[in-house]
């Protein structure tokens, strides 16, 4: 039964042989001008199996398994010193990466169709990428494995890998993406001072998550900065700069693009290398093409507030709130620019988008005096509105149970913790850019630089049974999706053990319910369906399959 996924890819497909060769030499062709630049890149020195040294720039990683990296230097030197110390993180995240997109498209000639249309897709991009970006790119792309050279050359590889974010927010039927972010300032903080959390909810599979780097970043242009990131990533999708202006992205709903303009992190990193204030990173964005719709949530040390940008491809807005210290974002637009745009009505009125953003408000309004730790607390809550349990993993909780990192800042101390694994569940990571730009140069020895006296603990739900209900559940999902896909037999007793792991989410009915109906045993795929209909179902398109499925076993029963 092919997806609406894998569809959507396989006209895409057909759609390549048309177009292919239009315009896609010149872009395989295109190589940055390196020659301004300097560069005088020493050895690696390995210090000990996860610390690694270059010059004064290093990679090490710290006690909650976290990669922690600091390069300086001009645009290449930046490439190549990141590409460098983090080289075997790389090529294990393009391995990971590339092996998402097999299991999607797991035919050879399905794959040959797709790395024609990727040239095709990307063939604009070079165009669209500012000079600098596109040689640290060069520079990292240095380092790019071998292995995969069937998808493109090295440098043209990455370059299409800082798209992906962009292209997995336009295919929102993937589940990529459903992030939750908000701000508070003046009275709704305990302190006064402006704090920004966000949940990142973009998943690739758990082993994209597994490598976290926390990159500080110090240009020889503009503002030295901090962003969570991953091997051969250059753009930014949380971050923070010495200036105190943060950065974070939030989708909003895109129709697929037919040609890929700049991707969205590399306009969040312009705008954290050269902006300070709101006003600043809202001219940066006004002159970037992006080809996705987007939420850029920026919070601002210098102005005391927080303000969202929103961009797509033919608009743009800047929503603020009036008279008010609280600022809440999902994956809809809120600014006037987009008030009469019938695709983002219709992703407020259809998605889990307006439902995650009415819980932040609940859970915001619980809280008066926000702190980061109770901003914590709000980013790993796991129940739906009202505190109703709605199953762990539900896309209506805040925590969706997939995060990539959570993230909270506090721009006017230059202060940011960042989540660590599992999920946004395991300790928040304390940092300091005061210290940490301070004192990285003369960090010999490569440690790890964050401020351990100022940890946020783990998630005690970490501790607990539901938690190993949780793990289980995830494992009898996969095989109970496998055995549904490939028409293959699976225990009755693993269907029901699957409902007792996690027996408030819909979707382990609706599962169990089309294993059933896929094997004619349609009186218990009716009770289960009945039971899923019961449950907080997350989307409308997952209730009108619901009820499709409903109507199709009633029809089998007579």
């Amino acid at each position: 039964m092919p997806t609406k996924i894998s569809l959507k890819i396989y006209a895409l497909l057909g759609l390549t042989f048309l177009l292919a060769s239009c315009g896609v030499s010149k872009s395989l062709k295109d190589v940055p001008d390196i020659s301004p630049y300097e560069t005088n890149i020493s050895k690696r020195r390995q210090l000990t199996d996860s610390t690694f040294a270059l010059g004064s720039n290093f990679l090490t990683k710290n006690h909650q398994g976290q990669y922690e990296l600091y390069v300086s230097g001009n645009p290449y030197e930046l490439g190549l010193k990141t590409g460098s110390l983090t080289r075997e993180l790389f090529q294990e995240q393009e391995r990971v990466f590339v092996e998402k997109i097999d299991d999607f498209v797991p035919s050879e000639k399905k794959q040959k169709l797709l790395r024609k249309f990727l040239a095709w897709f990307n063939r604009k991009m070079y165009k669209h990428v500012d000079e600098q970006y596109k040689a640290e790119i060069y520079g990292i792309s240095q380092y790019a494995s071998e292995d995969y050279d069937r998808i493109a050359a090295p440098y043209p590889r990455v370059m299409y890998f800082h798209g992906a974010h962009d292209i997995g927010h336009a295919l929102q039927d993937l589940a990529l993406v459903g992030c939750s972010s908000f701000a508070a300032w003046g009275n709704h903080t305990e302190d006064g001072k402006l704090l920004i959390a966000r949940n990142l909810d973009f998943y690739v599979g758990d082993d994209f998550a597994k490598n976290k780097i926390i990159a500080f970043v110090s240009p020889d242009q503009g503002h030295k900065f901090m962003s969570v990131t991953w091997g051969g990533m250059i753009g930014v999708v949380s971050g923070m700069n010495d200036q105190g202006l943060t950065v974070t992205i939030n989708a909003g709903k895109s129709k697929f693009p037919l040609v890929a303009k700049t991707p969205i992190s590399l306009v969040t990193r312009e705008i954290l290398q050269y902006a300070s204030t709101i006003e600043e990173a809202i001219a940066i964005a006004k002159k970037r093409e992006v080809f996705v719709s987007e939420s850029i949530f920026v919070g601002s040390a210098k102005d005391k507030k927080a303000a969202l940008i929103e961009v797509s491809p033919n608009n743009f807005g800047v929503y603020e709130v009036e008279n008010g210290n609280q600022l809440v974002c999902s994956n809809h637009f809120q600014s006037a620019a987009y008030a009469d745009d019938k695709k983002n009505k219709k992703h407020i009125l259809e998605s889990h988008s307006q439902y995650r953003y009415e819980r932040m408000e609940e859970l915001l309004e619980e809280e008066p005096k926000v702190t980061p730790e109770s901003a914590v607390a709000i980013l790993r809550n796991k129940n739906g509105l009202d505190d109703k349990r709605i199953g762990y993993g539900n896309e209506k909780a805040l925590n969706q149970m997939l995060a990539h990192h959570g993230i909270v800042f506090q721009p006017e101390d230059l202060k940011v913790w960042v989540s660590s694994n599992p999920y946004q569940l395991g300790e928040f990571v304390a940092y300091d850019l005061n210290e940490v730009f301070e004192n990285a140069d003369q960090n010999a020895q490569a440690r790890p630089v964050s401020s351990a006296n100022e940890n946020i603990g783990p998630d005690p739900f970490l501790r607990t049974l539901a938690y190993r209900h949780y793990e289980r559940y995830r494992d009898l999902k996969s095989q109970i999706t496998t055995a549904i896909a490939s028409e293959e037999k699976i225990e009755t007793s693993l269907l029901s053990e699957f409902i007792v792991v996690n027996p408030d989410l819909w979707e382990v009915h609706f599962l169990v319910g089309t294993y059933y109906y896929e094997n004619e045993l349609y009186q218990e795929a009716l009770e289960a369906f009945k039971t899923a209909k019961t449950k907080e179902v997350t989307t409308v398109p997952d209730a009108e399959a619901l009820d499709k499925y409903i109507k199709k076993t009633k029809r089998k029963l007579k």
